[in-house]
């Protein structure tokens, strides 16, 4: 089991509690992510899929794949990368990265998770709905992002969503009863205008607005959304999302 540490965001000095993901190799061992000791996690501004897979080797059968990257999305809305050591012959427990092991915190189990723990919401006045643990979509390429999108929407209680086929001009790739949702697959921060086109169509169709992004936000857009009341989300490349505004926060509250 991989431990926790602490992490600071680069951007704005926010502490983190982080456990690397696991991912299942081909012999069925789980392989633990190997976090590069002393390394300093960088914000992602610039993305290349390419780039976005780090190669790391079973311990357990020396088989080396490629893995996503880890990452983990901050409330400021940045993208953190997180440094990874370079494949060896037998891999090594992460250890610290630049900080003190954050409490008994479990990682993802397997498949079932992304790199980061969620921010959590207040709990709320009803006992939560038991949701079966949610399985994400890898994500190569921008059809498998909408997908992951609409995935994560119907696990958290929007059942009849739907991927909008084509490049929609609306911005709108994701839809269903009361909610829209536009995805942001580029290698950039989602910018302003993309929040406030979101932001209209769901007025004009009287339903909630849902943004997700690999990149993060732009801070005007970030700060927009806040005001308009849409949910932010970002993705990693496992295809699990992560709330990182208040109106996300309170999406996950209303439908548990």
């Amino acid at each position: 089991m991989a431990e926790s540490v602490s992490v600071r965001c680069p951007v704005c000095r926010r502490e983190h509690s982080y456990a690397p993901p696991s991912y299942p190799c081909a012999c069925g061992a789980p392989v633990t992510l190997p976090l590069l000791r002393g390394g300093v996690p960088v914000r992602v501004e610039h993305r290349t899929w390419a780039g976005s897979w780090v190669p790391v080797r079973c311990g357990a059968c020396g088989r080396q794949d490629e893995w996503p990257q880890p990452e983990f999305g901050c409330g400021c809305g940045a993208m953190v990368r997180m440094p990874v050591a370079a494949p060896g012959p037998a891999q090594q427990p992460p250890g610290d990265l630049g900080g003190t092991p954050a409490g008994p915190e479990s990682p993802p189990a397997p498949g079932h998770g992304g790199p980061g723990p969620l921010r959590r919401p207040a709990p709320a006045e009803r006992a939560p709905v038991r949701r079966p643990a949610f399985r994400p979509v890898t994500i190569r390429t921008a059809q498998d992002a909408r997908t992951a999108a609409a995935q994560y929407l119907r696990w958290i209680g929007f059942t009849e969503v739907r991927v909008v086929g084509g490049r929609p001009s609306s911005g709108v790739d994701v839809r269903g009863p009361g909610i829209l949702a536009h995805v942001d697959p580029t290698t950039t921060p989602t910018a302003l205008r993309e929040v406030e086109t979101l932001w209209l169509n769901g007025l004009n169709e009287s339903a909630a607005a849902v943004c997700f992004s690999l990149a993060g936000y732009s801070q005007d857009a970030r700060n927009r959304a806040d005001a308009l009341g849409v949910a932010l989300f970002v993705l990693d490349l496992t295809g699990t999302p992560q709330p990182v505004n208040d109106p996300a926060d309170a999406l996950l509250r209303a439908t548990s």
